[in-house]
């Protein structure tokens, strides 16, 4: 007996409030145009006919065109819209939409002809729409679509797809719709961190015979965290002991807001002066601060030096850039853990209008070149943040990630690679951010095997800014791809407090207390006190990190103490031998 849609529905809704709590979020993505989709994830979720056995059972033709079925040569079915008109005229299929929770999305997209941007849309019958995310599709080849949506509304909605080009057929493959709770994302982030923020250690105390000693005492304490947490800094740091306290006793990775910027440092053209950065370094340093070189060159015309006009000749502009790139990347060569080479890459092109299609990836191999210590990042917004921001999308992010990877290539005659880096600045507008199209976005990205960083973590003002910026930093945190998070508030001497984490007096504001929150949760240093069993062993899951050990043995009067240190590399075992000639009381 055939099911109607609407019956269909109903059963996969009690289906999934039944079992979903034990569905895990799929993480896997990728960033290449393969021969054949992947298999379908969630089983589809609640999409009818997901990988189209069916025919086109349960789609429907949204706008004008006509539906075809299709199969691959290894006799995979698929289907497409073809004779279309105007850039909606879609495939579609109608769902049912709960407001509040999230969905994860994918799919396999392929076109008839060419390259061609292709957008999922979910618009509802009064004219609401939510966009979930886009992909470069490919003639002769599929890709991979992984979006999502958090619904803002409850009620039917109709799954389309768009592109601007109305004469490209848009043939689709293995539609997945899977909707979470809030709670059960969470619970995905939580699942995570246990797994890849953690690691499991068993510890062994013997005597120098090497006998198992009971009744150990054991006080661990983690110096160092191993998940970097930074913030920007600017130059009010050095003269102010208030601030410097304030930084130093939270985060770990700095990122100087100007002042390592080409028109900070070279105002006037000859005459370059590092006396503030070389300062703001130097007191990093000091306290054991990562700096990330934050950058070389700008892409956005209007954050050129004043005395670099429009008109400038190509010549004269790659010489004065060469220049500026050797200066600063030598002074501080060896110094930094990152450098953002050319920022906003995607959005702006002033030296690739100037200097040609390979200009910014020539930056690229030149800082490689003059210092081979830093990973190389490509610092761009609204990637993770907005999905209906073309220029940035994952899909051009990757695009644009692999021509300067095979340009250094190319140019240098070698299969060494760029150390690059995926920096996602992560500047989220007011109102609750899209997560499912975050995480998605990480997802996407991740597949390329590359360090992927939250460079300038933001959340403008509005209603329940504070829950939201809690709410990205944990997305972050979460995310099995995520080496590292710096936030990026807005100055407390700044008239705009659009983000600030405290006042000019350097006491906490309500974003400031959430910082604080999330550091003494996940990323403050912590100490623990355990009994070894009758063997002399004991276990504990420890966050990464570097630790401190102290073992003390009562009975013998005995003491000794380690430092060791806790990722994703270290050993399960580690031995603890007691001096027996050093006595507790000497900690």
């Amino acid at each position: 007996m055939k099911i109607s849609s609407y019956l269909w529905h109903a059963f996969i809704l009690l289906y999934l409030g039944n079992t979903l709590h034990a569905l895990t979020y799929d993480y896997s993505a990728t960033t290449e145009c393969l021969e054949e989709a992947w298999k379908i994830p969630y089983g589809g979720g609640i999409i009818q006919n997901p990988e189209f056995e069916h025919g086109s059972e349960g789609w429907t033709v949204f706008g004008h065109g006509n539906i075809e079925e299709r199969t691959t040569k290894s006799g995979n079915r698929f289907i497409t819209i073809v004779n279309r008109t105007q850039p909606y005229d879609s495939l579609a299929q109608r769902v049912q939409l709960q407001k509040g929770k999230l969905y994860a999305f994918s799919a396999w997209i392929q076109i008839s002809e060419g390259s061609e941007v292709i957008s999922v849309i979910f618009r509802s019958p009064s004219g609401e729409y939510l966009h979930g995310g886009t992909v470069i599709a490919e003639q002769g080849c599929w890709s991979m679509l992984k979006g999502g949506i958090v619904a803002t509304f409850s009620g039917p909605v109709d799954l389309t797809f768009e592109t601007k080009n109305t004469n490209s057929e848009i043939w689709v493959d293995n539609v997945s719709l899977q909707p979470f709770t809030k709670k059960q994302w969470r619970s995905h982030q939580e699942n995570t961190i246990s797994k890849v923020r953690k690691h499991k250690v068993k510890f062994q105390v013997t005597n120098q015979e090497n006998t198992s000693i009971s009744g150990s005492k054991i006080i661990l304490k983690q110096i160092k965290p191993g998940f970097p947490v930074g913030c920007e800094i600017n130059l009010n740091i050095l003269n102010n002991t208030k601030y410097q306290n304030w930084f130093t006793s939270r985060f770990s990775v700095a990122a100087f807001g100007n002042e390592m910027k080409w028109y900070f440092n070279e105002q006037t053209q000859g005459h370059e002066d590092y006396t503030i950065p070389d300062a703001m370094l130097k007191f990093c340093e000091q306290n054991n601060i990562d700096v990330r070189g934050h950058n070389i060159v700008w892409d956005n015309p209007i954050y050129q030096p004043t005395w670099i006009n429009r008109e400038i000749s190509p010549r004269d502009l790659n010489e004065t850039a060469k220049k500026r790139t050797e200066s600063i990347v030598l002074r501080y060569k060896g110094r930094l853990i990152h450098w953002d080479v050319v920022n906003e890459n995607l959005h702006f092109s002033f030296y690739e209008d100037k200097l040609g299609a390979n200009a910014s990836a020539e930056f690229y191999a030149r800082t490689y070149k003059l210092d081979q210590t830093p990973i190389l990042f490509l610092n761009e917004y609204n990637t993770i943040e907005y999905s209906k921001d073309e220029m940035s999308i994952p899909a051009k992010y990757a695009r644009k990630l692999k021509n300067i990877v095979a340009y250094y290539r190319n140019r240098s005659g070698s299969n060494t690679s760029l150390p690059m880096g995926i920096g996602l600045q992560s500047r989220f507008g007011p109102g609750q951010p899209n997560f499912a199209y975050m995480r998605a976005g990480m997802d996407y990205l991740a597949s390329m095997g590359f360090p992927l960083w939250l460079t300038e973590v933001f959340v403008d003002k509005g209603d329940n800014q504070e829950d939201y910026l809690e709410d990205v930093l944990r997305e972050g945190y979460g995310h099995p791809a995520v080496k590292g998070i710096v936030i990026w508030p807005t100055s407390p001497f700044s008239s705009d407090c659009k983000m600030c984490l405290t006042d000019q007096n350097f006491s906490n504001t309500p974003n400031g207390d959430v910082i604080d929150k999330i550091i003494k949760e996940v990323w403050a240093p912590k100490t623990q006190e355990i009994m070894a069993d009758g063997q002399g062993i004991f276990d504990v899951h420890l966050p990464h990190g570097d630790y401190e050990v102290h073992v003390m043995h009562f009975a013998t009067n005995s003491y000794t103490k380690l430092k060791f240190k806790v990722d994703e590399n270290s050993t399960n075992f580690v031995h603890v031998q007691i001096n027996t000639l050093a006595p507790y009381d000497c900690m």
